[in-house]
This record gives C-alpha cells, structure tokens and sequence, in this order.
C-alpha cells in the first residue's frame, strides 16, 4: 500500500511539473524589456584596429549551414603556416573584439582562422541569437577539418584559441583530437555547474526562479514548435539577462559592433550548468595557455585552479590582477596577447 501511495505522489508530482511547464511556455506576461547596447569610444589608450589587405572572407559548412569566416594569412612569408583557430565567447561576434587578436597573430608570423557560430554574426542557421553548445563544439570541429584542408596551412600545427565560454569549448575540442598542437584558455569557463551556484548565492532565490522559468518557456516552446523565447545577452544590475553586471555591460557597448542585437534564446539558462569543461581536462595531450583574471565574477576561480592541477605540467598559468573584460582591451589586452604569441611561437616552431 505505502508504494501504491508512493507511486501516486510521484505521477502527481510529474503531472503538476508537466502542467507548470506548459504554463510557462504558453501564457503571455513572460516577455523581457529589450536592453539597446549603446555603442562607446574607444578610450585614449586603444589603438584604432585597422583590416589587414590579406584577410579573406571564407564560408565553410556544418550539416549543409554555412558559417562565416576570416581568414588571415601571413604577409611576405612562404607557407605552409601553423594557423590559430578563433572562436568567441558568450554571444560574441568575430568582429565583437577578435580582430586585433588576429592581427597581432598574423603579424607574428601565423595564419588565423577567425568563425562566427551558428545562429550568430554572418553565419546561418535558425533560430537566430542561439547558444547551443552541441551545436558550438560541432562547429569547432568543422572549423578545424576545413582549416587542415587548405593548402596554405600545415595541418599538424594547429592550436586553439578561445575565451570566456570557448576557453571551455577549446579544452573540450583538444579532449577530443589529440593532435591539436596547442590550447590558448582565456579566462575559460570551466565549469557551469560552479558558477551556476555562484550565481544562485549572488541573485537570490527570487531573481534565480525568475531566470529558470524564462529558460523553461524558452525550451519548451522549442519543443512545442513555437517562436523562441528570448532574453537581453548582457544587462544592467538588477535586470533579467544571461549577465546581469555593470562591467559586462560596459564591456560589449565597448566591443559589439554598430547594430549588434543583444538578445538570445533563454533555454542556455537551464542548460549551461550542465556544461563542465573541467571533466574533459584529463584527456589533454597538449600545453594549455590558462589565462587567469583574478578579479573575475563571471567563471570560477575555484575551477580554474582545480584545471590547472588536472593539467600537471601541461599547465602554463598566467595571472592579471583584473577583472573577467579587461582582458579584451588596453594593458590587460596587451599583456594578454604578449604571452600568448610568446605561448604560440613556443609550441607551434618547426
């Protein structure tokens, strides 16, 4: 009889999370105000980021979607190059911040290979503004096979360059193909299940409810075959977005592009806690650039130590006493980058 109970209480239970999930997805009232990123100057201290006449524009495929690409060659040096494949953060764009990356890259002597995700930028697919990361790691990977398949580059010297979310999606990619030659990890997200808890203790149970129940009727209405749910990528303190601090509002009115929509699908916010990176480090073969910001309230530090560990002598640490976006520009972007081509120049020579 207590089981027959038991069993009762359980198809309650899933009958009433059933119906609080059809609630949410289908009644109105669940829309967020839109956050209009207005674009700021440069501040004294950046330099103007200027095109280079030998960067192409390249489209490569991934399950019939075409993605957008740049590709930067060398100038004045004969090839085959080592080439450094690029991919942004959360919600980044390639000409969201990467472009002065590359062209210092290039200027070292390296090819770089910049995309834009599915969903995003010049890239195709729909729904647009949508962070899968299935579908981001998938794009990795076609990246890689069409860049070992141009004649301009020595595909056994290949690294991996990432930051913010793909510093993870980088570790998970060289998990997987242990021939990459090297990882650059720019203050990765290791581990989303961490900052998931991290988040929880700084928005509170109310702001937390609020933030799964838009994710929920983002995921479900995908499901039912509905239009996406969508919620502002960055906003200010106290508002519904995927982050909600002053510094990375800030920092994308600094680096998004003239008429970058600053919205995405909301079912990343009951998914990203699922994504850890960190359990992928065993598997590494390769040196791992991990670049630490120690003020940064937007991974944990705690994981990134535990990666660092993992990793043994694989691992080269660096440390910037500065926060999670001062890393994209001025003495931060400038330290950053030094150590990374001294990084690249180390482990992609002859």
């Amino acid at each position: 009889m207590i089981l027959i109970w038991i069993v009762y209480a359980i198809g309650i239970l899933i009958g009433l999370f059933v119906i609080e999930l059809l609630l949410v997805a289908l009644l109105p009232g669940f829309e967020v105000p839109p956050q209009t990123i207005l674009k700021t100057q440069k501040s004294s201290g950046e330099a103007p980021v200027t095109s280079s006449s030998s960067r192409k524009d390249v489209r490569f495929f991934v399950n019939g979607t075409s993605l957008s690409a740049w590709l930067y060659l060398p100038e004045q040096r004969p090839g085959p190059y080592p080439c450094i494949i690029m991919g942004h953060g959360l919600g980044g764009t390639k000409d969201a911040g990467l472009a002065p990356y590359a062209l210092r890259f290039q200027e070292a002597g390296f090819a770089v290979f910049v995309f834009d995700y599915r969903y995003f930028g010049e890239s195709e697919g729909t729904p647009r503004h949508l962070i899968w990361i299935p579908s981001q790691l998938e794009d990795w990977s076609a990246a890689l096979t069409y860049v070992r398949g141009l004649t301009e580059i020595d595909p056994a010297r290949i690294a991996l360059w990432g930051t913010s979310l793909s510093g993870g999606h980088v570790i998970v990619s060289a998990a997987h193909d242990p021939t990459i030659r090297c990882v650059s990890a720019q203050c990765p997200g290791m581990d989303g299940e961490a900052y998931a808890q991290e988040s929880f203790k700084r928005m509170e149970i109310v702001n937390s409810l609020r933030m799964v129940m838009h994710g929920q009727r983002d995921i479900v209405r995908s499901w039912l075959g509905l239009s996406p749910h969508m919620v502002p990528i960055v906003g200010k303190p106290g508002t519904i977005a995927l982050m909600n601090t002053l510094d990375a509002y800030d920092a994308f009115s600094r680096l998004m592009p003239e008429g970058y929509v600053n919205e995405a699908c909301a079912r990343i916010i009951i998914r990203g806690d699922k994504y850890r990176p960190i359990k992928y480090t065993p598997k590494i073969r390769c040196p791992v650039l991990l670049q630490i910001c120690d003020h940064d309230t937007l991974v944990s530090l705690k994981s990134l130590e535990e990666t660092a560990k993992i990793l043994g002598t694989l691992a080269e640490v660096k440390h910037y006493p500065i926060g999670h976006f001062d890393i994209y520009t001025g003495s931060g972007f400038e330290k950053g980058v030094q150590d990374q081509i001294e990084f690249f120049r180390k482990h992609l020579s002859q």
